[in-house]
């Protein structure tokens, strides 16, 4: 870091006291020439070391963009994939950066690291909700990475629909606030609770654990619910059977979707007290 005028000027008079050749030196005017030489010598060392700091972080900056090998590295290369734009030759940087959904199509990705491949997941944004890109996107993004990727290291670039979640749900309701069915009284949500869970999951990290606990928090903090029991969870994807989900779960598509239909035939509201 660059120091002050004022210091520089200071540690080369120090340096002057210091010399027996110099002594003689010893004028406080602040007109002595050799006092005003110290100045000029001290703002020209100024000048230097402020550029030594911008040429540092200049340095810096570039070597923090240029971070091959590394799984962060895949996900900015996979958010910043222009759809239907060609790549410059010998280049994995566009020539004029866009903002345009219609082009920039990966909102989220995520990277996970298999025993023989490297796994990117990605997901888009359609109407505010995550979504899978289209086969022909998908498509477009693989040829994309197969360019910008490190020589020799093998991806698998998927967008799968989110995977779905069954949830068995037994409330305890404070009836001053919600009514038998779960509905607020005051007439602002008929379906509070099935609203915080799908919250719950739309503000999960692309790609982040599930977990139960966490889950039950979230229904503990909505007005009205005085024990929020989960009886059972469930997920699955893709065509698979569904696994129980006791403690937490990772979301193979990176993104999880309530069951509404299962979940408004499997939720309980039971009447209770203050607690």
């Amino acid at each position: 870091m660059a120091r002050t005028i004022a210091q520089i000027q200071q540690s080369i008079i120090d340096a002057k006291n210091a010399d027996a050749t110099l002594s003689g030196l010893s004028s406080t005017s602040n007109v002595a020439v050799w006092l005003l030489w110290t100045y000029v010598v001290a703002t020209c060392n100024w000048v230097l070391e402020n550029l030594f700091d911008a040429h540092k972080a200049e340095v810096t900056g570039i070597i923090a963009t240029q971070k091959p090998h590394t799984l962060q590295w895949y996900v900015t290369m996979a958010k910043q994939f222009q759809y239907g734009v060609s790549l410059p030759a010998d280049s994995d940087t566009y020539t004029v950066p866009s903002t345009d959904p219609a082009v920039v199509i990966v909102s989220y990705a995520a990277v996970v690291e298999l025993t023989t491949l490297v796994r990117v997941k990605v997901a888009t944004l359609s109407a505010g909700l995550l979504a899978p890109v289209t086969s022909p996107q998908l498509t477009a993004l693989t040829a994309y990475m197969q360019l910008v990727k490190d020589a020799g290291v093998r991806l698998q670039v998927t967008s799968g629909d989110p995977d779905t979640l069954q949830l068995k749900v037994k409330i305890y309701y404070d009836p001053l606030v919600l009514d038998a069915t779960g509905a607020r009284l005051d007439g602002t949500s008929t379906t509070p609770v099935k609203d915080a869970v799908n919250s719950f999951l739309t503000n999960l990290p692309f790609n982040g654990l599930f977990v139960l606990n966490n889950l039950i928090a979230a229904l503990q903090a909505i007005e009205g619910v005085v024990i929020g029991d989960v009886v059972s969870a469930q997920a699955t994807y893709a065509s698979l059977p569904y696994t129980a989900v006791t403690v937490e779960y990772t979301p193979d598509a990176g993104y999880m979707a309530l069951d509404e239909t299962y979940f408004t035939a499997n939720v309980t509201y039971v009447s209770h007290g203050p607690i």
